[in-house]
């Protein structure tokens, strides 16, 4: 008799990968799907990188690499966190991991034991609360919405904790909305956890380099709460590196040991060709990341632009990332035949189905009544897309 863990049972699979998998199993048979599902830039991996990849193979790095990483990685990453964020971190203050996803999976089992509450402003990515529910965790949503840019509020984090209140969880950028906190609201957020010195705060940033509005602003850059804060962040969205799998932590003494002594009995060091060239990436020209930066920016314009223009849908305008967020509860209660949508999955899945553009429904980030919509991905397939979901939602009444 089979008989799986209750975490695995209790635990959902990602709706971004399910969605994905659905768009790949229609194109296997033979349908043009458009997939704005995925978090992935559709651009290669710049060339004095995949460079670096090719000499670690040539030089033989080929053996066990240590478990939290390359010394020279470690240096490599302290010296980004010095020159563009201004913070000071040591190398044993750092840990690389098989992606960010990995090392955020690493701190929140590190840090949650059963019972202790995380706050998750909404909407929050996918995996967030997974990974909560792993570490025994309880998840304790805190609501946004477009009016309020999706961001929350110090006063409101506060009045949301209580004495089993262990974690903080902040994306910014945000992935889905592509909300960014400024400088003044990450200060008032750092006054309120200084009050709360046992509350950690997890800094996901991984969406650092995707920055429409300016410099992007650390919550460890406020020296009260810093031994507070776990930075999380990589290459694979700033240096289109998906495939290597190489994120880290920046984090205090004591969480990087902590993170260092699992990591050595769950997976070991990461990938020692990958690490060389994450190197390449932290050390090389920054110019590939500004390139991207601008094209994205575009792409933004490009897609909210023809999305504005269709009837019922509601969205703003993305500070970060490269995901646009639209309200579509103007679509509930209407039909195309047999197809009646009663909320944002079913729209979700018609769009699929009619209009062959895969998206992810907004209750899959805790926020129903909206849709993400990736637009990495070419001009011509954003406007292709857009005149594809058009036509579709004028199919529903």
């Amino acid at each position: 008799m089979n008989r799986l863990s209750d975490r695995i049972n209790a635990l959902a699979p990602s709706a971004t990968l399910a969605m994905s998998q659905k768009s790949s199993e229609l194109r296997a048979q033979g349908v043009d799907v458009i997939n704005l599902s995925v978090g992935e830039p559709d651009f290669f991996t710049p060339d004095h990188i995949k460079a670096a990849a090719r000499q670690a193979v040539d030089d033989n790095f080929s053996f066990y690499s240590p478990v939290p990483g390359y010394l020279s990685l470690r240096q490599a990453v302290c010296e980004k966190l010095r020159r563009e964020n201004g913070l000071e971190y040591t190398p044993d203050q750092i840990v690389v991991g098989n992606g960010a996803k990995h090392e955020l999976c690493n701190a929140i089992m590190a840090l949650v034991n059963p019972g202790d509450e995380v706050i998750i402003p909404t909407p929050a990515w996918v995996s967030y609360v997974q990974m909560v529910n792993l570490a025994g965790g309880k998840s304790v949503l805190l609501t946004s919405s477009m009016e309020k840019n999706f961001k929350v509020t110090a006063d409101e984090l506060e009045a949301a904790m209580n004495e089993k209140t262990r974690l903080i969880i902040i994306c910014s950028p945000s992935n889905p909305s592509g909300a960014i906190y400024n400088y003044e609201e990450l200060k008032s957020i750092a006054e309120m956890l200084s009050r709360h010195p046992d509350v950690m705060v997890i800094a996901d940033e991984i969406y650092e380099h995707i920055n429409y509005v300016g410099k992007h602003e650390s919550l460890a850059q406020f020296d009260a709460i810093k031994e507070q804060v776990v930075i999380i962040n990589g290459v694979s969205k700033a240096y289109a590196m998906t495939g290597y799998r190489i994120g880290y932590i920046a984090a205090p003494l004591w969480v990087a040991k902590a993170v260092n002594k699992m990591q050595g009995q769950y997976t070991s060091g990461v990938s020692s060709i990958a690490q060389k060239a994450a190197e390449a990436a932290y050390n090389g020209s920054q110019d590939c990341v500004e390139e991207m930066r601008v094209a994205f920016e575009r792409r933004r314009n490009l897609i909210v632009g023809l999305l504005q223009e269709i009837p019922g849908l509601e969205l703003n305008m993305p500070d970060g990332a490269f995901y646009a967020f639209p309200r579509v509860e103007h679509y509930y209660g209407k039909r195309c035949g047999d197809t009646l949508i009663n909320d944002d999955n079913d729209l979700a899945l018609y769009l699929l189905n009619e209009a062959h553009v895969a998206t992810v429904a907004g209750s899959a980030f805790c926020c129903p009544g909206y849709i993400r919509l990736s637009y990495a991905t070419s001009d011509e397939n954003l406007r292709e897309a857009a005149k594809r979901i058009s036509a579709a939602l004028a199919k529903l009444a």
